[in-house]
């Protein structure tokens, strides 16, 4: 049972006041001696929701008829109360039993406990955070049973994170802003289930970077594979949900992408994101020598322009680990014209568009989420799990957001949810930059 008009404040003042009254002691002592339960069968907590939900059921039906009960002189209607009938409602607490008031003539239609429910709002609740952390329908009917004794079928659990199925779409249809200084592109591998065949699809996240510097998820979608028409057709879609222009788009190398940016937003620059070129440089690079490396390939994403960067690379490829190494040289070969484009910006720049690890953060806590899962049934169980777990951890970094507020630490006043991220760092430094680099895109949007 949720009440959205309640006042924690409030409440705690009223326990407050009961344990000053010594009006709570005896029942404390209770508790601590084992007569009293808490949760359970017969527990403490389950028998004030009952009472709770029963009274405010009696107050609902004093409403419909217009008078309490035993007042037949306030009586003015020929409907009448006719006893109740037991119903059993799965809450956060358990099973709990109630008393549901019934009238003769069959009208009365109780909003705290609908017909046909048998659940309390609270435990739809606790079921969707849960799926959103990352717990299987399975994984959660066994906690449920485990914690408070409520035993809900396979079927049940689904409908009920199906049910924000509405408000993903509604997040994924709904309109953009017209302009984003930065977008970042990146995708994390999932196994779909797909006409029989269980296939490793790739979940693709867009994030995009507005003029407050805060970071915003545009959307995701599932794809068997990467390629031109695929990225058309996304890029097409933030276009017609309103994005009229990019400056960068932050990626790692994805096929047919620069394309799809081309057609869709010409002006666009696409640049390679540097930390996948790093790690693809490392992949047939023995673990003794990563970090060597890792090291020797500084200088060429750290040159201070092209020329520059085309020198370090040559260093490199003569050296020892170059030769020894040589795909290590063919990636930055084969990637030279989409790796570039950052070096012509000046360093805080070069901090917020050489990598994607503004999204790679993201991606590293929904894989905490996808990981307990073999497969999924459908491509639109992975969007909307990835959903609710970007809410989940957008709803974190709000407490986040406000622990620093109140720590007198100066942010931006955001809100958690649909779907808000950090500021990213250095943003400032970096506005005025793209606003030197692009006087005539950015100056409508100072």
């Amino acid at each position: 049972m949720t009440n959205t008009h309640s006042n924690p404040n409030q409440a705690n003042e009223i326990v407050d006041q009961l344990k000053a009254s010594g009006a709570l002691d005896e029942l404390f002592s209770k508790i601590d001696s084992g007569e009293v339960e808490l949760t359970g069968d017969g527990g403490l907590v389950p028998a004030l929701i009952k009472e709770t939900l029963e009274r405010g059921l009696g107050a609902e039906m004093t409403s419909h008829l217009g008078y309490t009960a035993g007042d037949r002189d306030a009586k003015t209607t020929t409907n009448s109360r006719n006893g109740t009938y037991a119903k059993t409602v799965a809450s956060e607490a358990g099973d709990i039993e109630i008393s549901v008031p019934r009238d003769r003539d069959g009208s009365f239609t109780p909003r705290l406990v609908p017909k046909g429910s048998r659940r309390l709002g609270g435990l739809d609740d606790m079921i969707i955070s849960l799926y959103a952390g990352g717990m299987t329908i399975r994984d959660i009917q066994h906690h449920l049973v485990s914690t408070i004794g409520t035993e809900l079928s396979h079927e049940t659990i689904s409908n009920i994170t199906d049910a924000v199925l509405d408000a993903v779409m509604e997040w994924q249809q709904r309109p953009l802003e017209e302009f984003y200084p930065v977008v970042y592109l990146d995708a994390i591998r999932v196994k779909v289930r797909d006409n029989g065949h269980v296939r490793s699809k790739a979940a693709h996240i867009a994030v995009g970077v507005d003029m407050d510097g805060i970071k915003h998820v545009l959307g995701i979608w599932v794809q068997n594979t990467e390629g031109a028409s695929f990225w058309a057709h996304v890029c097409a879609e933030l276009a017609n949900r309103g994005v009229q222009d990019v400056l960068i788009v932050c990626c790692d190398g994805l096929t047919g992408l620069p394309d799809a940016i081309e057609a869709t937003w010409p002006d666009s620059l696409v640049q390679t994101c540097v930390v996948h070129l790093i790690r693809a440089a490392n992949r047939f690079v023995s673990y003794t020598d990563r970090k060597a490396v890792s090291r020797a390939l500084k200088p060429i994403y750290a040159a201070a322009n092209e020329e520059a960067a085309l020198t370090a690379l040559t260093t490199f490829a003569e050296s020892e680990l170059g030769r020894k190494y040589p795909s290590a040289v063919a990636v930055f070969e084969n990637a030279w014209d989409r790796f570039i484009p950052f070096l012509q910006f000046p360093p805080a720049l070069r901090r917020v568009i050489y990598t994607t690890n503004a999204i790679e953060s993201l991606n590293y806590q929904l894989r905490k989420v996808t990981k307990n899962r073999s497969q999924f049934p459908t491509d639109d169980s992975v969007v909307k799990l990835l959903w609710l777990a970007i809410c989940n951890i957008e709803d974190k970094r709000a407490r986040e957001r406000e622990k620093e507020k109140g720590k007198g630490k100066a942010r931006k006043a955001t809100t958690g949810r649909l779907v808000e991220g950090q500021i990213t760092t250095n943003w400032k430094q970096a506005l005025a930059q793209l606003a030197v680099a692009y006087p005539d895109r950015m100056n409508p949007y100072l």
